[in-house]
């Protein structure tokens, strides 16, 4: 009795290292560096970790909210990349701040000059934005992801209340409380730098990729001791009982 309880014992560790393990699902996603203040500027990175073992990222694809505009978006250069800032026409002008505006940013698009984001890795795209508005707690940025093989990954979904995460979520950036000085996590002085060294494509200089990010690295190890775990566990419950049995 003894013996088959350690067995079942075994098997539920190894059962409950997968549960708390969970399918580790990496996907396109949108932070700030500090906060992102309404009313403010703010930088920000979309982070794209490649989710293929034979193709690398090669384009990325963020379009920007119509109805929350974006009248100012600054691309910093990433070695290897090159980016485009698209601006419309909206079909309503609105005020923002306290101004018309009748022209917004509706995408930005990253090409990569090189090899782009390979197997194994992940890539920033950081961007700074503003004003952010003061009338909504979220933007929701939809991404396509095309990798070199020619597949098209939408990251475009809607995260509804109280669902289930989808598929492929959308990028969304979480926005904070205003600030006094409306300038969230980024001062004026550095949204003047930012402006100043900011330039129309990203330069095609080719550096090594970053490292592909721990916690998928750790999900998959813990998974694995967990399988591990539970056979042995129920393997050695069984063998016990043919002990017993004989004996």
């Amino acid at each position: 009795m003894k013996v088959s309880r350690i067995a079942a014992a075994g098997a539920l560790a190894g059962a409950t290292v997968l549960v708390l393990s969970g399918p580790a699902f990496a996907h396109v996603s949108v932070s700030a560096e500090g906060t992102a203040a309404k009313g403010g500027y703010a930088t920000v990175n979309f982070k794209v970790p490649n989710e293929r073992d034979d193709a690398s990222t090669t384009k990325l694809e963020v379009s920007f909210p119509t109805d929350h505009p974006l009248a100012s978006v600054m691309p910093e250069p990433i070695p290897g990349w090159t980016a485009k800032v698209t601006t419309s026409k909206l079909s309503t002008p609105v005020e923002l701040h306290g101004e018309k505006i009748s022209e917004a940013v509706s995408k930005v698009t990253w090409t990569a000059t090189g090899k782009g984001v390979e197997p194994g890795f992940f890539q920033k795209f950081p961007l700074s934005i503003g004003q952010l508005p003061e009338d909504t707690d979220e933007l929701v940025f939809k991404a396509l992801q095309t990798y070199s093989n020619k597949e098209v990954v939408r990251w475009i979904e809607v995260q509804e209340d109280g669902a289930e995460e989808p598929d492929n979520p959308a990028p969304v950036l979480a926005l904070s409380a205003a600030t006094e000085d409306h300038h969230g996590g980024s001062s004026s002085t550095e949204e003047t730098e930012a402006a100043a060294s900011a330039e129309p494509a990203a330069k095609t200089t080719t550096t090594a990729a970053e490292p592909a990010d721990s916690s998928d690295t750790t999900a998959r190890v813990m998974a694995a001791v967990g399988i591990v775990v539970g056979v042995a566990g129920v393997a050695f419950g069984v063998l016990a009982g043919r002990r017993r049995t004989t004996v």
